[in-house]
């Protein structure tokens, strides 16, 4: 399910009509990445991913956040 919501993603990234659509299946993206790397390690029992877990978090936050304060700034 994680594959196909990458691939969904992927396309709106790549065909979106204005840049919002490109910037929030970036972020979306980001979401399914943390969730996978959420999913390994309930699996295998392990918490080596926590550190690029949170990085990614913070990451897709911050550009989120950028990105809602150029478009507002913009108008």
């Amino acid at each position: 399910m994680l594959g196909v919501a990458a691939l969904c993603a992927i396309y709106r990234a790549a065909v979106g009509p204005s840049i919002l659509d490109r910037v929030l299946a970036v972020d979306v993206l980001l979401a399914i990445v943390g969730g996978a790397l959420a999913v390994d390690m309930v699996f295998n029992r392990h918490t080596d991913n926590l550190v690029l877990l949170v990085a990614i978090s913070i990451i897709g936050f911050i550009a989120s956040v950028t990105v809602a304060r150029f478009v507002t700034d913009r108008k």
